[in-house]
């Protein structure tokens, strides 16, 4: 049991229903007297939904263990994303509601670390940073600087970010996945 002022970003816990919700948003609320108040922005694990849920500070919920293994992306047939353990060779699936956001940033033969709970695929964990090809971009102009502005640039994957004016189409660059902004150039 883990209490509810430790929850942050990120965490998965099990709560008194017995379904596994993941922390997307968390802010601690002090108001003059009484007890504090955290409240939480939670994503249901099984069916995809969120909601929103007060708890009072000294409340406690399950924590749970997650297993990581690291897995290599293959394809997407349309309906699933399909993943291979790159000890094992097993190949776990996993649905766009599982993925969620995670999807656009997946590009053939990355490397991922997928968790699971009891066995079951949950979700997966990006690197920090993916380099993918720019596939259309405006051209760039005589004057065009490295610094103030940018313009958008579509990716290999589809993702729209924008990008320093001297990006152009065929460049790899290297994108931050935690928030989809420009890095560098690679």
């Amino acid at each position: 049991m883990i209490g509810v002022q430790d929850l942050r970003k990120g965490t998965t816990f099990m709560d008194d229903d017995g379904n596994l919700y993941k922390v997307l948003d968390y802010q601690h609320v002090k108001q003059g007297r009484g007890n504090a108040t955290i409240k939480t922005k939670l994503r249901n694990i099984k069916t995809g939904g969120t909601m929103d849920k007060n708890y009072q500070s000294g409340g406690r919920v399950q924590d749970i263990r997650l297993d990581h293994q690291t897995v290599q992306y293959l394809y997407n047939d349309g309906v699933a994303y399909h993943f291979m353990d790159v000890k094992t060779y097993e190949q776990p699936v996993l649905s766009k509601d599982e993925l969620g956001d995670a999807a656009k940033w997946l590009k053939e033969n990355i490397e991922v670390e997928l968790l699971t709970y009891e066995g079951k695929p949950i979700e997966i964990e990006l690197p920090t940073t993916v380099d993918m090809k720019v596939i259309d971009a405006a051209p760039g102009f005589k004057g065009d600087t490295a610094s103030g502005g940018g313009k958008p640039a579509t990716l290999e994957s589809g993702v729209v970010i924008t990008v320093p004016f001297f990006v152009s189409v065929g460049d790899l660059v290297r994108v931050d996945t935690r928030d989809g902004s420009y890095v560098t150039r690679v």
